[in-house]
């Protein structure tokens, strides 16, 4: 049991180790990172020095031009990175994005309808016009039938 401990203490001290020694950049400086030879990008507030990966990438350099310098988290996720190129990520990871330059999340807002605005002549005019008109056609029809 004393082994056990000794060991998760060691390993909760370097946990503390390696979050002190992670280097933070402003989204400034990763902005000046933007050339083929010298390219740097924002994935989910982590810091990547992907200067190397330019010519190995299979979507090619140009798309990866695109979005030097800046956060590339949205383009990242709508190609539907594999799990493969997530991993392979980590190895050109740099730092984490200065707290202050992160972006701030702002929930969606949902407007729902109130019992108040239901009433409203629109939320039945529209049905009743339908009806109306299914009405007439069906009319028709049977008319149209009976007749010949």
């Amino acid at each position: 049991m004393g082994e056990a401990t000794e060991s998760s203490v060691k390993r909760e001290n370097q946990d503390a180790k390696d979050e002190d020694t992670v280097k933070y950049y402003t989204r400034e400086e990763v902005q000046n990172h933007n050339m083929s030879n010298d390219t740097w990008l924002i994935i989910h507030d982590k810091v990547y020095d992907i200067t190397r990966f330019m010519e190995e990438h299979p979507g090619g350099e140009e798309v990866l031009l695109e979005q030097a310098g800046a956060d590339a988290t949205e383009s990242f996720e709508d190609v539907g990175h594999s799990t493969d190129a997530r991993e392979m990520l980590q190895q050109y990871y740099i730092g984490e994005l200065h707290m202050d330059d992160r972006n701030k999340v702002s929930k969606k807002e949902v407007y729902i309808t109130t019992s108040k605005d239901s009433r409203s002549w629109s939320s039945w005019l529209i049905p009743g016009l339908a009806a109306v008109l299914v009405g007439f056609m069906y009319r028709y029809y049977m008319l149209e039938h009976r007749s010949s």
